[in-house]
Formats: C-alpha cells, sequence, structure tokens
C-alpha cells in the first residue's frame, strides 16, 4: 500500500473518530447555552476563525481569481450541507446517542455515494455493482445492530 493511501486512511479514521466528539460537544453547548442552532453557530464561527487564520497563515488569497457572482448557484450547497448536519448532529445526538447517531450517517452516506457514483454526478461516474450493494447491505445490517430501533 503506498504511503499516502496509509496517511489518507489514518487521517480519515482519527477525523471520524472525533465527529462524535464534536457533536456531544456542541449538544452540550447547546444545554448551556441558547440551544442547538445556537451551538451550531458557534461551531461554525470558531472553524470559520480557525481555517481564515490558516488561509492567512499560508498566504493563499481570500478571493478567487474571477467574481464569486460568476459560480453556479449550487455551488454554495456545500455549506448549507455541512451548517445542516452540523445542526442535525447535535439536535439529534442527545436523543439517539452518538454511536447510532453516527451509524445512521455513515449510513445514508455510503446509499448517497453510491447514488452519486453512479450516476457520475460531479464525478466520474462508478456503476454499482453487486459487490458496492453487498458492503452497503453489511452498513445497513451493522446500523440496525446499533441502533437497535426495535428496541425503542
Amino acid at each position: 500500500m503506498k504511503t499516502w493511501t496509509l496517511l489518507g486512511i489514518t487521517i480519515a479514521v482519527a477525523v471520524g473518530s472525533v465527529l462524535p466528539l464534536q457533536a456531544l460537544i456542541n449538544a452540550r453547548l447547546g444545554a448551556l447555552t441558547h440551544g442547538a442552532l445556537y451551538a451550531s453557530f458557534v461551531s461554525f464561527l470558531v472553524g470559520t476563525c480557525l481555517l481564515g487564520s490558516v488561509l492567512v497563515a499560508t498566504r493563499t488569497p481570500l478571493l478567487p481569481p474571477q467574481p464569486l457572482s460568476s459560480f453556479p448557484a449550487w455551488i454554495w450547497a456545500g455549506g448549507v450541507i455541512g451548517a445542516s448536519m452540523v445542526l442535525a448532529a447535535t439536535v439529534l445526538v442527545p436523543r439517539l446517542g452518538a454511536g447510532a447517531l453516527f451509524c445512521l450517517i455513515v449510513l445514508g452516506q455510503v446509499l448517497g455515494a453510491m447514488a452519486l457514483d453512479h450516476f457520475g454526478v460531479l464525478g466520474a461516474q462508478r456503476p454499482v455493482d453487486m459487490a458496492r450493494v453487498a458492503g452497503a447491505l453489511l452498513v445497513v445490517v451493522g446500523a440496525a445492530l446499533v441502533v437497535r430501533p426495535w428496541q425503542a
């Protein structure tokens, strides 16, 4: 396995392992302040300040060479999706638990990614095959075993 591939896998697992902690911290902040929306805003504000500092420190230009108005409107959906994710996690982690929430999020990511890959949305088309369907079914089974909806 290539060094960069192994490093990428390690970073992805490390980042994934702290996302439940972020949701728990945000939920606690929401409980101690004005609720989930406020906590989500604070989370994005802190992240924005950090990334802005890194942009300045690395001397990355703050604006692209072309005007922002020249981008298609859908390009801004990434921020909406990210904010929705943080808000949903902040609201749902106290109700579902961190493990159940993130198993369901991973399930949604796998199903969504397979559909996007299959149709080549914003990237190369990678048709769904039986091996990928089997992998997705394993994720469904894993999520069900963690969430245990039959015990709710």
